[in-house]
């Protein structure tokens, strides 16, 4: 690590100082800071006010300032939100007065320096192994995969733990506002969004990068979060040779998520009718994965697979995996995919040969049992 990284690290910890502890408690998830003398925390999924404070104002904009600095940007007037992250790779949001009506404050994050897998997932009961083996093929077989959910439901944490099944030998390319995701195969070019300097020059929307990606021989794209008219950059390279990318977006429903993505690509300004722009959004988009908040649990509660335009002009959405039953879990609808014959064409049977029940789903035995 470089000195210069080093001192910065030193400088941040000691500026941070009252909120220092609990970004070094790996029960605590994120830290709120609503201002210089109110801040929060979320352990175990509920909030906790703490004691914590910072001395004023000035302390807590020094501080904020030094985290906008280490990814090149800068806390000014002109700028009233602006997304950062820490040298470990938390997130931070901040908003400043007038539009934080309260004052300067910011959301931390906290970046996880344990990789999460599938299994740790089906672990902590966020979904079944029946599920997890699914969306397992699902991402071997190049689908491409939507994971939606609201704020701090565990969407990034599905996103990455999907994304690291990619195989090895892929180029992936991934574009995000701030980074977070922590892939780690070999071949993977993350690019984040830059804001432009004060004269305006040198700035990248995630449009910006999306259309740079597309000239870089991406086999897979991976969308930290769709929210605007990147949606519709997405979905056209979706449709014309780049399968298997993963992104999110938020909605509560995956018919939600699919009404999301249609605004949002009308976003980008482009002259699209409706009912075009509704069919090629069915045409790009394979399986849309739902994650909500229950309780203080983070659960997949439904898996469901998009088909084409219906005769009322809108988009088959079928469920694959609902959540419900006694006891609740994410239990298998029953209903057989439409791609279920690639896998044997990608050789992937074996796979799931011994999963009695997730073959169940996939090739319903002849005898009923």
């Amino acid at each position: 690590m470089s000195a210069p990284i080093d001192l910065y690290r030193e400088t941040l910890a000691h500026l941070l100082g009252p909120v220092q502890p609990f970004l070094a408690d790996p029960s605590v998830t994120e830290v709120m800071i609503n201002g210089p003398d109110e801040i929060y925390i979320e352990r175990a999924g509920r909030l906790e006010r703490t004691d914590a404070c910072f001395t004023d104002d000035d302390s807590l904009r020094a501080a904020l300032r030094n985290i906008a600095q280490f990814v090149g940007k800068r806390l000014i007037p002109e700028q009233p939100s602006l997304e950062a992250r820490l040298p470990d790779g938390s997130r931070v949001h901040i908003v400043q007065p007038p539009a934080a009506r309260k004052g300067l404050c910011a959301t931390i994050r906290k970046f996880s320096d344990r990789r999460l897998s599938l299994a740790d997932l089906v672990a902590r009961g966020t979904l079944t192994p029946a599920a997890a083996e699914f969306l397992g093929l699902g991402v071997a077989l190049e689908k491409n995969i939507i994971v939606s959910g609201g704020t701090g439901s565990g969407k990034t944490t599905l996103l990455n733990v999907l994304s690291g099944m990619i195989p090895a030998t892929d180029r992936i390319i991934v574009l995000e506002d701030s980074t977070e995701l922590q892939l780690q195969q070999p071949h993977v070019l993350p690019f984040e969004v830059q804001a432009p300097d004060r004269h305006g020059r040198g700035g990248m929307t995630i449009r910006d990068l999306f259309r740079a990606s597309l000239r870089m021989r991406p086999d897979r794209i991976v969308v930290g979060e769709c929210r605007g008219g990147e949606a519709l950059d997405m979905i056209q390279a979706m449709t014309s040779g780049h399968s298997g990318s993963l992104s999110t977006c938020h909605a509560n429903t995956p018919k939600d998520a699919l009404n999301r993505l249609e605004t949002m690509a009308l976003m980008a300004g482009m002259d699209i009718p409706l009912v075009a722009l509704r069919a090629q959004v069915g045409s790009a988009i394979d399986l849309i994965v739902q994650i909500d908040r229950i309780g203080a649990e983070r659960r997949v509660t439904c898996i469901s697979e998009v088909g084409g335009l219906t005769e009322a002009g809108t988009l088959a959405v079928t469920d694959l995996f609902r959540y419900g039953g006694r006891p609740l879990s994410l239990l298998p609808t029953g209903v057989v995919p439409s791609f279920t014959e690639q896998l044997q064409t990608h050789g992937l049977v074996e796979r799931v040969a011994d999963s009695r029940q997730i073959w169940g789903l996939i090739q319903p035995r002849g005898d009923g049992k």
